[in-house]
């Protein structure tokens, strides 16, 4: 009896000691307009955590990474906690699912289990509690901050006829009440079936005018422009542009100067699908060599020349301009007799496209080589396409050109070949030919047998060599692995120095570079004075350091540094800012380096 007691005594004990991570979510389903926080939480000191890639799963951070660690003593038991926290949003609909966090510790990765959210459609609720502290009067705030902001869609027509422009405007209106303190797109419109070009407006080019929505006083800002070419009839629907803006709006409450109290709200505003109706190109009087132009059209056909000697090429473009969907029909093509050559020719567009539509020209030129002395006719070449204005179908045609060949090709050939007594012959169609060469230079190939090689002798042998060498590495790897302590400050250097590179790589970027930087400090520590992360207290890391004849004032610096890396996260800064706490880290860690005994 007294045997079972202590063996369910010890399953017990191996039961607590196991090790506990796992993802803990604030709501299981939410709005899409909605926040959602999510905290890894373990019950050991790990190191290395890496975060899911939140927007494969379809979030994007808005918060954090904050963390905390706890740890307790209770009737002689200790118990240890530490989380690493983040407010995430929703970039769309649907069932997510958050991918797995890792962490080591002592030499395993441990991985969280992947956690479902429901994300559906946006709740009318818009206050925020992860982006303000100051919560009162939250009913206030949010009945105020509601219908401040709006995106709108504009459409020039929304029944043109296929292949016809139209313009597509985005506008934001926000109210006397309300400003807005930025936004990010996080819907892209689609414009399937539509040809488009889109004018993205920078913030620094925004006019914001005064005028009118629903009735009331409106400040309004153009935010993008996009011009469209329906390529199908039939009702196309427009996905909408979705933004997130960051809104602030009165709490109704006043501060000690009397004035108004305000808070940041993070609202999602859409523009909404739009539907157009496309009007297919009428059937009657449709020629029967159009291609789909639309739009006011020139036609000009001109040959480089009309006379041809001795063989020579001849240019011909076709080419035409105006106004209209340019860039998606296709030129006529010349037809000409037998005794013209005809080449594929060289596509050329000089197109400008504006919010109005495309204007410019196209031209396909071709190369024309005779093949016979004569007189030739390259018939009229006719272009058709759809009239906007007269709603109808033009047809424009070219003149006939005549072309006129003095000599005859190959009898310019035959004469010159007749003249050459050396026997060299130069076959000549035109100034583009080259001579044929009448003389080779060509040589055996020789090949030599395997057997008795040096390539032969290398394998033989190689075997013989690798054999010891293998033995050699194996011996040096064995006692390499046998050094659990070296390979962890081995390890733990390694991480003080990846981390300090990523921080150089992302001196652009505020939050993830101080990241980086704090967990080099920390990682140098634990390389250099083998301490753990739970030891890292202020006054632990200055008694170690100092016993180690580390200068005071390197030390204090080091401590200060530190400490600033998780505040500079979240306070305003610059990249001269960041330049020297990046030289700052690297000349204390080196100084470091030099006095650690």
């Amino acid at each position: 009896m007294k045997r079972i007691l202590i063996f369910i005594v010890l399953m017990c004990n191996s039961l607590l000691a196991q090790v506990q991570f796992e993802a803990k979510l604030s709501k299981s389903s939410l709005g899409i307009n909605e926040r959602l926080r999510v905290d890894f939480t373990m019950n050991i000191d790990g190191d290395n955590f890496t975060p899911p890639n939140f927007e494969l799963s379809g979030f994007r951070i808005v918060g954090g990474p904050s963390q905390m660690v706890s740890q307790s003593w209770v009737n002689g038991r200790g118990t240890f906690n530490k989380s690493y926290s983040y407010v995430l949003m929703p970039l769309k609909k649907g069932n997510l699912v958050l991918k797995q966090a890792t962490i080591e510790y002592n030499g395993q990765i441990y991985k969280t289990a992947p956690v479902k959210v429901n994300v559906g459609e946006a709740v009318d609720e818009q206050y925020d509690p992860y982006s303000n502290p100051r919560r009162q009067n939250q009913r206030a705030v949010t009945a105020v901050g509601k219908e401040g902001v709006h995106l709108v869609a504009e459409i020039s027509n929304p029944n043109p006829y296929l292949n016809e422009p139209i313009t597509i405007q985005y506008k934001i209106y926000v109210n006397s009440r309300t400003s807005v303190a930025g936004w990010r797109e996080s819907a892209k419109p689609k414009y399937e079936n539509f040809w488009s070009q889109s004018e993205s407006i920078d913030a620094d080019d925004l006019k914001v005018i005064n005028t009118t929505f629903k009735g009331e006083s409106y400040r309004m800002a153009v935010l993008r422009r996009t011009v469209l070419y329906p390529q199908k009839a039939g009702n196309l629907v427009i996905e909408p542009l979705t933004l997130d803006v960051e809104v602030e709006v009165p709490t109704g409450r006043v501060d000690l100067f009397g004035e108004a109290e305000k808070v940041i709200q993070n609202k999602r505003v859409s523009a909404g699908s739009k539907v157009i109706n496309v009007k297919a190109l009428p059937e009657a009087g449709k020629p029967a060599d159009f291609t789909g132009a639309v739009g006011k059209f020139e036609l000009i056909v001109l040959p480089s020349a009309t006379t041809s000697q001795n063989g020579e090429s001849i240019d011909l473009v076709v080419s035409v301009s105006g106004k209209g969907n340019l860039k998606l029909f296709d030129l006529p093509k010349p037809e000409t007799p037998p005794a013209l050559e005809l080449y594929e020719p060289e596509h050329v567009e000089n197109v400008t496209t504006t919010i109005a539509g495309m204007t410019g020209s196209i031209s396909d030129k071709y190369t024309v080589v005779p093949q016979s002395k004569g007189n030739y006719s390259i018939k009229p070449i006719r272009f058709s396409y759809f009239d906007l204005e007269s709603k109808s179908y033009k047809t424009l045609s070219s003149q006939n050109i005549e072309i006129k060949v003095l000599n005859d090709p190959s009898a310019t050939i035959a004469s010159k070949n007749s003249s050459k007594a050396s026997g060299k012959q130069a076959v000549e169609v035109s100034k583009s030919f080259a001579y044929i060469k009448q003389k080779t230079n060509l040589k055996p190939v020789e090949s030599d047998g395997f057997l008795g090689s040096g390539l032969f002798y290398s394998l033989l042998f190689l075997p013989l060599i690798a054999i010891p060498l293998l033995v050699f590495v194996r011996k040096r790897k064995e006692a390499q692995e046998a050094d659990v302590a070296g390979n962890k400050l081995k390890r733990t250097s390694a991480l003080a120095k990846k981390y300090l590179s990523e921080a150089k790589l992302h001196l652009n970027n505020k939050e993830q570079f101080y990241i980086a930087l704090e967990k080099a400090m920390h990682n140098f520590l634990k390389a250099k004075l083998n301490i753990e992360t739970s030891e890292m207290s202020k006054e632990r890391i200055t008694e170690i350091l100092l016993s180690r004849k580390a200068n005071s004032e390197t030390v204090s610096q080091f401590i200060v540094l530190t400490e600033n890396c998780e505040f500079a996260r979240y306070a305003p800064s610059t990249s001269d800012t960041i330049q020297n706490d990046y030289d700052q880290a690297v000349n204390i860690i080196s100084d470091l380096e030099k006095q650690i005994s």
